[in-house]
């Protein structure tokens, strides 16, 4: 996962150990991290902390997002809204290489209570390493954003 990207973090409650641990490994990788909170475990609600990744990755002050609460559902969900933002639920580190590879995603969802950390951390890390591979799949990229409003 070395690099030099800027990626900006969040959870909710349900997906704060989960993030602390992504941001650690994010850092020593040489990644520039924003950790947008929450600061603290306390219950907090998703959406706010999506819209505050999301708004990051839109708006350019961030490459990428990484959203993580108890499933990733609500955060992929809640993320999705965002014009601009191509979040991905992803499960396996292949799912988070086609994401990005294929479909352009910026941000990465992950569930606490579904990935392990060294799973989160091989699905991150797969995330981060991959690019959009262009060619035919712009094309297709480029008819999502057309539907964005």
């Amino acid at each position: 996962m070395s690099g030099n990207r800027r990626v900006v973090f969040g959870s909710d409650h349900a997906g704060f150990a989960l993030k602390g641990e992504l941001v650690k490994a994010a850092r020593e990788a040489g990644h520039q991290v924003d950790d947008v909170g929450p600061l603290q475990d306390v219950s907090v609600d998703y959406p706010d902390y999506a819209r505050m990744v999301s708004e990051a990755v839109a708006q350019g002050r961030a490459d990428l997002g990484v959203l993580v609460c108890g499933t990733g559902i609500g955060m992929s969900i809640s993320a999705n809204k965002f014009k601009g933002v191509r979040a991905a639920l992803c499960r396996t580190e292949l799912e988070a290489r086609m994401a990005r590879a294929h479909n352009d995603a910026n941000v990465l969802c992950l569930g606490q209570r579904i990935s392990g950390p060294g799973l989160a951390r091989a699905i991150l890390d797969a995330f981060l390493a991959a690019g959009f591979e262009g060619g035919r799949h712009a094309t297709r990229v480029d008819k999502i954003r057309a539907q964005e409003r």
